[in-house]
């Protein structure tokens, strides 16, 4: 795929892409580029960039109505943070992406799948910011598994947009001042069929010493 404005190829992303293309797609990347070397097969895919998030949410006033929504909301009140939430999220999910980004990622979701709309794939989120030294964002956003072709690709794209504002990812930024400092980026991944392979991350934790061992185990198919 040729280099797009909005969207890239998760094997040409690395660490370095981490404020461009959040945490989890860059590290996507940097596990693609580094282990395919060694024969271990990571599923491929696409994402795109915290940029397509910024000019989606920038159109119409959208970015806007958002902010005075959360302007002055008490978020340990949980049924105003639940309203607050509902209202944010139901207006992403209703705006339309704008061409450019439609049209780039249905270009690069037809080279993923060749066509076929059998194929199916994760639409996953990657915040920019997710491991920080006084915060930690991962697992606020939604993922979505089993999704399959195009117009659905597009409303789970919208739905990971929206779940950055998630009650409990609304009141996590609030407590920790960075309610307008994230943006997201959607990755599309092709799913490894569990009849024909497996995938996973295990963790284990050496008690005696408190260092924390982890093996990734990847896809293999």
């Amino acid at each position: 795929m040729p280099r797009l404005k909005y969207v890239a190829n998760l094997d040409r992303l690395g660490m370095g892409e981490s404020e461009r293309f959040g945490g989890k797609n860059a590290s996507l990347g940097e596990m693609i580029g580094r282990l395919s070397k060694a024969g271990i097969r990571v599923p491929g895919g696409f994402a795109s960039s915290a940029d397509a998030y910024r000019e989606f949410i920038g159109q119409g006033g959208l970015k806007a109505r958002i902010e005075a929504r959360l302007n002055g909301l008490d978020a340990d009140d949980v049924e105003a943070l639940a309203r607050c939430g509902a209202d944010i999220r139901g207006w992403i999910e209703a705006t339309s992406l704008p061409k450019q980004i439609e049209a780039e990622i249905s270009q690069a979701y037809r080279e993923l799948t060749g066509g076929d709309d059998g194929v199916s794939v994760a639409v996953r989120s990657s915040a920019t910011a997710e491991d920080l030294p006084d915060a930690s964002f991962a697992g606020q956003q939604e993922t979505f598994l089993n999704i399959r072709g195009l117009p659905n690709v597009m409303a789970a794209l919208k739905r990971v947009f929206a779940s950055l504002y998630n009650d409990r990812a609304i009141s996590y930024r609030v407590h920790k001042g960075f309610q307008s400092a994230v943006a997201l980026s959607a990755g599309v991944q092709r799913m490894a069929r569990s009849d024909l392979g497996a995938s996973g991350v295990m963790f284990t934790l050496d008690t005696e010493s408190g260092f924390r061992d982890v093996v990734f185990i990847t896809a293999s198919w």
